[in-house]
């Protein structure tokens, strides 16, 4: 059974721990070995737990993981939209399930929460981005009604010293987003 949940400051292990092991597969051959081999869950939980407050300082910034029968399964980080030509969006800040997950149901029953609690929030507009390349996230997005709109960026600041490409994805929330999963 797949349950979801919002995380507080006390989850910032398995956040890292989602973050670190899904960008070890999902990104491999899109982001260099050695920095995915760098890539720290203690490091990273540290940082998360310093920030935790700063991060949080939005009541719409909110993080959810997923579990399987317990089992800690996926994370997604929603909020207030960072890009400034959508000042009045929310946008999907992170979204990943552990590999060993994939295909399970999931990222469904994330998207479906994240969602709902976007516009539970107000928010009609949404948008995600995608890391070129990417093709399993961007289909999924795709799958889940997450259209391309045109913009990409170049991303300096995620990976220091690589330069990333994204994609970004959008979508108007409905209704029935919002009343899907009650």
């Amino acid at each position: 059974m797949i349950t979801v949940r919002v995380a507080d400051s006390r989850d910032t292990r398995a956040i890292a721990t989602v973050q670190v092991e899904s960008w070890r597969v999902a990104y491999a051959g899109l982001i260099p070995d050695d920095v995915l081999d760098r890539l720290d869950i203690d490091r990273n939980t540290t940082h998360r737990t310093d920030r935790w407050d700063e991060m949080h300082s939005d009541p719409r910034s909110v993080e959810l993981l997923a579990e399987v029968d317990g089992e800690l399964a996926g994370w997604a980080s929603f909020g207030a939209c960072r890009d400034e030509d959508r000042a009045t969006w929310g946008e999907i800040l992170a979204f990943y399930a552990l590999p060993g997950f994939w295909g399970r149901g999931v990222g469904h029953a994330l998207m479906a929460e994240v969602e709902r609690r976007l516009s539970d929030s107000g928010f009609i507009d949404c948008s995600l981005w995608v890391l070129d390349g990417n093709t399993r996230a961007a289909e999924f997005y795709e799958r889940h009604g997450w259209r391309e709109d045109g913009a990409t960026k170049a991303d300096e600041t995620t990976v220091p010293g690589v330069t990333l490409f994204d994609r970004r994805r959008v979508k108007t929330l409905t209704p029935e987003d919002s009343s899907s999963n009650r």
